[in-house]
């Protein structure tokens, strides 16, 4: 894959106080008498009947690499006609958009977004700033290193669900890193056009939302969680795109049967998908990545939606992308500047790339440069034994030590960690709180998990942390968030659910975030229970018939044997001991005392709860 020219596509401003515009139109050619124009209005004057935006005509070139090119340059100390007494020429935000005018037609091609802004305006237009200040970074982006995968624990969130814009969320850094997460998995900040909007169809990639905060914002965010020892994903969503993105509006407005950007690939889960077959396609999503990366310092992507533009292992979707990724950052080895981040005293690179392929998660991270993916099966198990299947305890049994899973893969004589995410709820779900009963409503919008019934989801959390894999919460989700969510219609993704941070300081959320914040100082303290062996004690009469659930995770140093009740009964049951010594009680710091190697001895283990033995 190859890196577009951004230095003459989008909007930019040059000496002088000019401003430049480009942006590729493949098969728009002005040979077949099109032409284009930019709009261009200061953000002051937008909603001012009396001031209509300037237009600017567009001239056309051929690229050699990727076809009909147009672009034009606009002095800003030079009013234009009707302009007179507004805020022309001033600093600050332009809002802009293109339009085509085709041959043989009267009515102009309007609302034409620019797919490589920088900026966004309200609804759907592009934006720049004159006068614009760039970010200035801090030294920790020459020191800050990111954390291998297996020692990853993952916090996702939506900005604006999660504090309201970048500048809240910086704000909560300092409690994100006090819960003793070092991950911060972003929702897409990528342009849509609704202001109440997951993100998820995206119509410009190169900047972040305006709803959000401006460009260097996102810049300020990733240096603030650097600071904080925090890495930074960014979910992005590559295999499909809204209906308003340049490159799907423009051809199907025109009426063409092919379209040089969009088209069917692989699979068309979200509408049009993305084609991957064009190497304008595959060099634009190559060139979002490199922006991020480059400009933004973020640590890796979660990538949406992998069954969009999965063609398999050697094709030139999903594992293209990721593999040419791997091989840009593995050109920056050696570097002094923030690049650094990325590679280990030893080497290694460690650049987070999670796959959400719930199809085939075993597959993509045996067949791909993906070192992590999202997976559905463990959460299935935790669903189901949180209904009542005793089965699925069993289930959870193995699918809490990734069974089947890779611990590592070597490709072309490299050798790449692997691992998957674990989690009970992510934004895709109604919170897990709600499988412990619901309220009462006319509206299933405004149905909510019962929160007295909070002491129910310890085991599962004691499960999670202790589990093999990268632990995941979901915003709030530590203290006793309860928001339901259907499972289909716009209610999912239209409605507001900020995190109810009031929900911290109650009984619940204060008994919540007490047991979270004593497993992930558990995990972060005991190394075998991030990257140890996982085995399940798989005894139904002894154990999951009395929904139990006991595990080890050990290594050549270190031994803890996981004993869970999801039950409402205490259960004493025996177990018999393979490694011999002191242990202790991590979550309550009790002694079991001495045990000999082979030894049987009878555990109780409380309801709705877990104990967790450690060999000190």
């Amino acid at each position: 894959m190859d890196l577009l020219p951004m230095h003459k596509l989008g909007a930019r401003e040059l000496p002088g106080r000019v401003l430049a515009f480009g942006v590729f139109l493949p098969w728009v050619s002005a040979q077949d008498g099109f032409r284009v124009w930019v709009k261009v209005i200061h953000e002051h004057d937008q909603f001012l009947q009396r001031v209509p935006p300037a237009r600017f005509e567009l001239q056309h070139q051929v690229d050699p690499d990727y076809g009909d090119y147009w672009s034009t340059q606009v002095d800003l100390t030079s009013t234009p006609p009707g302009m007179a007494g507004t805020r022309w020429g001033s600093d600050g935000r332009y809002v802009y958009r293109y339009t085509v005018q085709r041959p043989g037609v009267s009515e102009e091609l309007d609302w034409v977004i620019d797919p490589f802004a920088r900026e966004f305006g309200i609804g759907k237009l592009s934006a720049i700033t004159v006068g614009y200040q760039q970010h200035v970074w801090g030294p920790v982006e020459t020191q800050w290193k990111v954390p291998p995968v297996r020692d990853l624990v993952m916090y996702e969130l939506m900005i604006q669900e999660f504090a309201g814009d970048v500048d809240a969320t910086i704000q909560r850094m300092d409690y994100l890193a006090d819960l003793g997460i070092n991950c911060l998995e972003v929702m897409p900040v990528s342009n849509v056009s609704l202001t109440v909007d997951w993100g998820f169809l995206p119509i410009g990639y190169f900047g972040v939302d305006e709803r959000l905060g401006h460009r260097k914002d996102l810049q300020r965010l990733v240096e603030a969680a650097h600071e904080r020892g925090l890495a930074v994903i960014l979910d992005v969503v590559y295999g499909h795109t809204s209906s308003s993105f340049a490159y799907s509006y423009v051809y199907r407005e025109l009426g063409y049967h092919e379209n040089p950007f969009m088209g069917p690939f692989a699979k068309d889960l979200f509408g049009e998908s993305t084609d991957f077959r064009r190497k304008f396609t595959r060099d634009f999503f190559f060139t979002v990545n490199n922006h991020l990366l480059a400009d933004c310092h973020v640590d890796g992507f979660r990538y949406d939606c992998v069954p969009n533009y999965w063609d398999g292992a050697i094709g030139s979707g999903y594992a293209n992308l990721v593999f040419s990724t791997y091989r840009l950052l593995e050109s920056k080895q050696g570097s002094n500047e923030h690049w650094q981040r990325f590679f280990a005293p030893d080497g290694s690179l460690n650049a987070i790339q999670c796959a959400e392929q719930l199809e085939g998660p075993v597959e993509i991270l045996q067949s791909t440069y993906s070192n992590c993916t999202w997976q559905n099966e463990t959460f299935e198990s935790f669903r189901g034994t949180a209904r009542g299947s005793v089965d699925d305890i069993t289930a959870l049994g193995f699918r809490s030590g990734l069974s089947g899973y890779p611990l590592e893969v070597t490709a072309n004589g490299e050798t790449i960690a692997k691992t998957a995410l674990q989690y009970l709820e992510n934004h895709d779900h109604e919170r897990f709180m709600c499988n412990f009963g619901m309220t009462l409503a006319d509206n299933d919008l405004l149905r909510e998990g019962i929160r007295d019934h909070w002491y129910k989801l310890q085991p599962y959390l004691i499960c999670l942390f202790t589990s093999c894999g990268i632990p995941m919460l979901w915003q709030g989700q530590e203290f006793g968030e309860n928001y339901f969510l259907p499972d289909s219609g716009m209610g999912r993704v239209a409605v507001y659910r900020p995190v109810r941070w009031d929900y911290f300081y109650d009984p619940v959320g204060r008994s919540v975030v007490s047991l979270v914040r004593r497993l992930i100082a558990m995990r972060n303290r005991v190394p075998h229970l991030r990257g140890g062996s996982h085995f399940f004690f798989n005894d139904f009469g002894r154990y999951q018939s009395k929904k139990l659930l006991m595990y080890s995770r050990s290594s050549e140093s270190g031994y803890s044997l996981v004993a869970l009740n999801f039950g409402d009964q205490d259960q004493t049951v025996p177990f018999t001991f393979a490694r011999g010594g002191l242990y202790r009680e991590e979550l309550h710091g009790q002694d079991l005392g001495q045990v000999a190697a082979g030894q049987e001895k009878w555990l109780t283990i409380p309801s709705n709860y877990g104990r967790v033995w450690t060999i000190v």
